[in-house]
């Protein structure tokens, strides 16, 4: 598996927009919700897929990625590794640009399916930790 450049990170991030974000926590003192508000904070428009929640930062949560209205420029990922796989097989049925998988995240079967399919994917990267480094 091999990350885009960090400069390819970064100019994704400054022409990106809208982050789904797969496995987003209402609780504040989650990983997921920490990060996803620093982006929300950083103007991106965040939207939750989350089965088990009504909402997160103020916006109401969806179920699959399926259930969203529109194009996506980056899914962010926060579902175990052994998840992602199922993740980017929907992440192909619908209208989405990258897949960003966050830090501690991998795996290969999941890479090479999207891959293969043209996308932009990002494993084993904190999405808030590039934003701050590639500002």
């Amino acid at each position: 598996m091999e990350n885009p450049s960090r400069e390819e990170m970064g100019k994704i991030l400054k022409e990106s927009k809208r982050i789904a974000v797969v496995g987003l926590s209402d609780n504040e003192n989650r990983t997921s919700y920490m990060v996803s508000k620093a982006m929300q904070d950083n103007g991106y428009e965040i939207i939750p897929v989350n089965p088990t929640i009504d909402s997160a930062l103020g916006v109401k949560a969806v179920s699959s990625l399926k259930d969203i209205e529109g194009p996506v420029d980056i899914v962010n990922v926060f579902r175990r590794s052994e998840h992602l796989l199922q993740v980017a097989k929907e992440f192909d049925e619908m209208d989405g640009k990258v897949f960003w998988a966050q830090l501690g995240l991998t795996n290969e079967e999941a890479y090479r399916f999207l891959k293969e399919r043209g996308y932009t994917v990002i494993m084993d990267r904190c999405i808030k930790v590039e934003h701050a480094l590639t500002k």
